[in-house]
């Protein structure tokens, strides 16, 4: 019995030894890897990584919106620093342009804006007065012209540009000299300007080739013009040359009162 007893106690020891290591495995299962676990468990974890994972990473393509978000601020921001000195206002005109004046000995000044010197031109204005009068003027000293137009209550005439005004009123060094008159570039016009074109800055004569053409030789002026916008309503043209360290000799005024 004594003997049958020790053997009872032995397999009571050994018992309660491997049930309690039985319990330690169960208790500790976030330790270690779980032996018992099927498959399609760990493919239903490894699936639930995946979306947690994702679902981490959302933050990165809102980092890109801020990114191109700054991007187009910043974009629009140089745009407007450059078009500060050009408004949408302005035309097809920028803040330097090229001036022809031009007519025939007895014909009336017509004067010319454009963008390049190959350009079609954005103003093109017939004045009242003689060329042969506005070159005296101008050998005498400097030359101030003013064109004035008036503004229209029309809601449509509101919203015209300057430079596509029809007619003006025109002042020479602050004496009234008639209308001017608003033209578009003909092809008698455009072949005039494309003789010039070569000619950055100065003055001459060019004969005219055509028959009908009794007024004499052609007489023009040409140079480059700083370009001043007031307002919508005011504009000034500034002829630069660099010979002339005072003011400029021919300035143009556009105003609409």
């Amino acid at each position: 019995m004594a003997k049958a007893s020790q053997d009872t106690s032995k397999i009571h020891f050994h018992w309660t030894k491997k049930v309690g290591t039985e319990d330690d495995d169960v208790e500790q299962p976030s330790t270690f890897k779980q032996p018992t676990s099927n498959p399609s468990d760990q493919q239903d974890k490894k699936h639930e990584n995946i979306k947690v994972k994702t679902h981490v990473g959302v933050p990165t393509p809102r980092k890109k919106l801020q990114a191109v978000a700054i991007a187009r601020l910043r974009a629009v921001l140089t745009a407007f620093g450059k078009n500060r000195s050009n408004p949408p206002f302005g035309g097809l005109l920028g803040p330097r342009v090229v001036g022809t004046l031009f007519g025939s000995r007895r014909g009336h000044v017509h004067f010319a804006f454009q963008k390049e010197p190959n350009s079609p031109p954005a103003f093109l204005v017939e004045l009242a007065t003689p060329i042969s009068v506005l070159v005296r003027e101008m050998a005498s000293g400097l030359v101030r012209i003013a064109l004035e137009c008036d503004k229209e209550d029309n809601e449509e005439k509101k919203a015209a540009r300057l430079l596509e005004e029809p007619v003006w009123r025109t002042y020479c060094n602050g004496k009234k000299c008639g209308f001017a008159t608003r033209r578009d570039c003909g092809p008698k016009e455009w072949k005039i300007l494309k003789a010039v074109e070569p000619i950055s800055m100065g003055a001459g004569v060019l004969p005219l080739t055509e028959p009908e053409a009794s007024d004499g030789e052609l007489m023009y002026m040409r140079a480059k013009f700083e370009r001043i916008i007031g307002s919508r309503d005011s504009e000034a043209f500034y002829m630069m040359n660099p010979d002339s360290n005072g003011a400029p000799e021919l300035s143009i005024y556009l105003l609409r009162v």
